[in-house]
């Protein structure tokens, strides 16, 4: 791969229904990745078991989320299950304005609302959509009741949503059937290393031929 200093940081977006392992996979490659780093979402809901403020999300206020959307912060932000989620600008250009690759797990609504926005930005910026799905649609039901962490109500709310979230997946550049783990770490692997071969992400001529 061509050095930092000479390459554009890439933004990899990843999602898909609740339950199909999307943080998982993320984890585990960012854990091998020294150039990849994880974007750190700001989010109103309370932390669940073993989750770090600052690592895993940036847990705020709906008061202070509503005055970074007053002053325009979020690359994307949306409302999910009663709680908001969002991606701040200042995040994304910390990381690939060093040259250096991000990776956003975000929701669909999200990745809607970066497409939007970087669709019509004057200068174009590398980012990459890939879609996690389950093998099956009774699967992603198991997983979720398996992790014994929302009630009935949530599971029945997120069962919904999902169904209308695997429709979307035609919008992505790349697929991840989440059947075996170990196999979709393999793939998101693959996936970023083609991407980090492409053209696109240099900013000059790297032979610089006269």
């Amino acid at each position: 791969m061509s050095s930092i200093s000479n390459r554009t940081g890439i933004v990899f977006v990843i999602s898909g229904p609740s339950g199909t392992g999307k943080s998982s996979i993320c984890h585990r490659v960012l854990e091998v990745d020294p150039l990849l780093h994880f974007s750190v979402s700001c989010t109103t809901r309370q932390p669940r078991k073993n989750e770090i403020d600052g690592k895993d999300y940036f847990f705020m206020s709906k008061k202070l989320f509503q005055e970074h959307i007053s002053n325009d912060h979020f690359l994307e932000y949306a409302e999910v299950h009663g709680n908001f989620y969002g991606t701040l600008d200042s995040e994304i250009d910390r990381i690939t304005n060093n040259g250096e690759d991000i990776l956003l797990d975000i929701d669909i609504r999200g990745v809607k609302n970066i497409q939007k926005k970087y669709k019509s930005l004057s200068k174009p910026i590398n980012c990459h959509y890939i879609f996690v799905g389950p093998p099956s649609f009774s699967e992603l039901e198991d997983r979720l009741r398996s992790r014994g962490t929302e009630s009935e109500d949530v599971i029945v709310q997120r069962m919904n949503t999902a169904k209308t979230e695997l429709t979307h997946w035609r919008n992505f550049d790349s697929i991840i059937v989440n059947s075996n783990l170990d196999d979709s770490i393999n793939n998101l692997k693959m996936i970023i290393q083609a991407q980090r071969l492409s053209r696109n992400v240099l900013l000059t001529d790297p032979w610089e031929i006269n």
